[in-house]
């Protein structure tokens, strides 16, 4: 999308789309996280893994891939490649030795910062030039778009 497509909300003969624009925006993000992470060895998608941890840190390997939406063997590959960069360990759950859950090691808990300061100045850079009352507007229609999905997401897969 140009500068100019988003301007009017369009692109070519395409009307006004909220999933367009979140598409636009969820690309960027992707592109910004890789050239940051780029440095500390880690891709774009494996973050969402340190993110979860962050928030919980030793939860099973199965609840992150359903969490994070992911199937899991995309999941398991991610998280083999994060335990060999040495970012998380993988221990037997003492409960059902079938599980693993994913701890962080002290790599990874000293990354956080900055990871968290990336994701700060992302933030920057998306609020540039919106007002706080239009930025408490965006948060609460965003939160409300979510919900919705959320929602709908929710009760179709109860209808499957």
């Amino acid at each position: 999308m140009s500068v100019n497509e988003i301007k009017k909300g369009t692109t070519m003969n395409h009307p006004k789309s909220v999933g367009r624009f979140i598409s636009c925006i969820y690309r960027y993000f992707h592109k910004h996280m890789h050239d940051q992470l780029q440095e500390y060895n880690l891709g774009s998608g494996q973050f969402h893994f340190l993110m979860m941890l962050y928030n919980k840190d030793g939860v099973n390997q199965e609840t992150l891939a359903e969490t994070l939406h992911i199937d899991k063997a995309t999941s398991a590959r991610a998280i083999k490649k994060l335990e060999e960069q040495g970012f998380v360990t993988r221990i037997r759950d003492a409960n059902d030795r079938r599980n693993y859950n994913v701890f962080l090691t002290e790599k990874a808990k000293k990354l956080k910062p900055k990871i968290r300061e990336m994701l700060r100045n992302w933030t920057k850079i998306l609020l540039k030039d919106i007002s706080k009352e239009d930025e408490e507007k965006l948060f609460n229609l965003l939160e409300k778009i979510a919900q919705n999905a959320t929602e709908y997401h929710s009760t179709e897969e109860n209808n499957d």
